[in-house]
């Protein structure tokens, strides 16, 4: 199973099993790394102007200059690209909602709570040096704790952690409270 710099568990053994779409695809199918952070790689960012910032993920014409043996004419058949391939790739979770256990988040505004979901990592480091592609999803903070304590699995089939539940619903009562609706004789009456 993949581990954190401290040692720690991240709950899977494939993190590139969570990904949805690279963060920098546009909906055209062109890699938005190359265009807007072309000085980070300009050596890339070169290559994917040449095809008109095409992915070369998605689109295999494109991958004729940047396959990993170096080849300039390789086909589809010959170079069979996936997220991992990308020097650039990253997958962040936008789902707002435990990946785990499905908890929902429950946001208070203007208060300082901590939030019931966290950022959680699934690759780090792959030789010590080299830092792998930025995949996060959203765990509750409850399932993250269980996931870093070694036993506990992403995969896992669960349900809420009650303490989870109460929380959750602490925080609904108190948006009700606060759109509920009061007659300016019953604001008067308290006052």
């Amino acid at each position: 199973m993949e581990k954190t710099p401290q040692g720690t568990s991240v709950g899977v053994d494939d993190p590139y099993a969570f990904v949805g779409v690279c963060d920098y695809l546009t909906g055209e199918g062109k890699c938005r790394y190359a265009y807007d952070h072309y000085q980070h790689d300009p050596e890339f960012a070169r290559k994917r102007a040449k095809a008109d910032y095409a992915c070369f993920v998605v689109d295999p014409e494109a991958n004729q200059d940047v396959s990993s043996d170096g080849c300039t004419g390789c086909s589809e058949a010959e170079v069979d690209p996936n997220w991992a391939d990308c020097p650039h790739f990253r997958s962040r979770n936008h789902d707002h909602e435990c990946v785990r256990c499905g908890l929902e988040e429950r946001r208070m505004a203007q208060s300082d709570e901590r939030p019931l979901l966290e950022e959680h990592h699934l690759s780090y480091t792959s030789d010590g040096q080299t830092l792998s592609h930025e995949i996060t999803i959203y765990l509750c903070r409850w399932c993250h704790a269980k996931v870093h304590s070694s036993w506990a699995r992403i995969t896992d089939d669960v349900a809420p952690d009650p303490e989870a539940i109460a929380a959750q619903e602490g925080r609904r009562d108190r948006e009700l409270e606060e759109v509920r609706f009061q007659t300016a004789a019953e604001r008067t009456d308290r006052e």
